[in-house]
């Protein structure tokens, strides 16, 4: 099927502005032109404006209505054919003002206070243009996995309004940069997990914060991959707790919740994937034990605060002129810590990676350690392979002089 055939054409008893209107606005979704629609000066005063976007759902294209309201704002989706027949109903009869967007040109159709319409087509400069095409360009490079103009963004602080629009803050585009990235790991792990297709996903992330994740994840799961999910934000803060509640209450995000709790006294009925960024020190291990313990398919932690073994840690011979600058002695320490947890892992049945998932420049804390539990034939041969690996992690311990790792003695005291 072509992309225009999902697209209908114009309503023949439209008047000739209007229906004008209606074919440029048709053309451009059809050769790939469309920037954004806007429809202003509604007739109900409690409405403020109409933001229509091109998003891809599942695969396949639709266009997202932003109704913004004086105190709330409304998102849905349509099919581009019913998308097309909604707005062309919207035209002088709850809007009077319309705007089309593409890179070369901006289409304005406008209603005088008698109902006559009248068109008017302007053609961007050629720097307009390009700075347009370039823009737009930009956005398809990068494939963000997630909407900028959803509206939760601006009760988190991310975006706000600017000439009209949503855009981002911008002290929060290394944030913004790190919430994409962090969806795209988690996108892959999930691609290669058990989970790839299940109809439900139970999430829990703990030390969820501002939420930004949390809010992430929960409408990536619902918006693009429309599956149903129960996302639980799990936060020692009152104030954080009560924050994202009424945002996601607010609007209407239904299965997404934060509670008051911490790792070490939180029981999920039921958990798939567990989500612990930058918890402290065996706080990690705390989360990744819950992991375990719940059979979640994917583990994802960003460990930071390595203390436990650094006081433990002997200074083998041939390491000593290495290991004598303090620095040098703690970036052993974390490397240290997070290849046995990394083991750990594995003796457990999950395929581990350690990794960087966002430049240096963009935060210090910057390693993840992910897992996606393994089934069938890999799941066996782990099972094999366990006793090997806990002899490595003994060979370690044995090398470094460490009596005691958070984890492992976890896992040891529920055995």
């Amino acid at each position: 099927m072509l992309f225009s055939d999902l697209i209908p054409a114009a309503t023949a008893d439209k008047p000739e502005a209007p229906a004008r209107f209606l074919r440029l606005l048709e053309t451009a979704l059809a050769e790939g032109r469309f920037v954004k629609l806007l429809l202003a000066k509604p007739t109900d005063p409690d409405l403020e404006r109409l933001t229509v976007r091109l998003v891809e759902l599942r695969g396949e294209p639709q266009l997202q209505f932003l109704w913004r309201h004086k105190t709330r704002d409304v998102t849905k989706n349509h099919a581009l054919k019913d998308g097309v027949s909604e707005i062309a109903g919207l035209l002088g009869a709850q809007f009077q003002n319309a705007h089309l967007h593409t890179p070369s040109e901006e289409v304005q159709l406008a209603f005088s206070r008698k109902g006559k319409p009248s068109l008017r087509v302007s053609k961007l400069a050629n720097d307009e243009a390009q700075q347009t095409a370039a823009a737009t360009g930009h956005d398809k490079e990068k494939q963000r996995h997630l909407d900028l103009h959803r509206p939760f963004w601006t009760e988190l602080g991310v975006t706000h309004e600017l000439r009209g629009e949503r855009q981002l803050v911008p002290a929060m585009s290394r944030k913004w940069k790190q919430i994409n990235k962090f969806i795209e790991i988690f996108g892959a792990a999930l691609k290669s997990s058990a989970l790839a297709d299940s109809p439900d996903v139970f999430v829990a992330d703990f030390g969820s914060g501002k939420g930004y994740l949390t809010f992430a994840t929960h409408d990536w799961l619902t918006t693009v991959q429309g599956k149903r999910a129960e996302v639980v934000g799990v936060e020692l803060r009152e104030d954080m707790v009560k924050l994202c509640n009424e945002a996601a209450k607010k609007h209407g995000m239904t299965g997404l919740r934060f509670d008051q709790s911490d790792v070490r006294h939180y029981t999920p009925a039921r958990l798939d994937v567990m989500i612990a960024l930058h918890a402290c020190d065996i706080a990690t291990d705390y989360a990744i034990h819950l992991g375990l313990r719940a059979g979640a398919q994917v583990i994802m932690c960003s460990p930071c605060c390595h203390k436990q073994l650094r006081p433990q840690m002997t200074m083998p011979a041939v390491l000593k002129p290495l290991l004598q600058h303090g620095i040098h002695l703690g970036q052993e320490a974390e490397m240290v810590t997070d290849s046995l947890r990394a083991l750990l892992l594995e003796a457990e049945g999950y395929e581990t990676q350690v990794f960087e998932f966002v430049a240096l420049e963009h935060t210090s804390k910057n390693k993840m350690i992910l897992a996606v539990k393994k089934s069938g034939a890999a799941l066996a041969a782990a099972e094999k392979k366990k006793p090997e690996l806990l002899a490595q992690i003994a060979a370690i311990k044995a090398f470094y002089g460490i009596r005691e790792q958070a984890l492992e003695s976890l896992l040891l005291c529920a055995a």
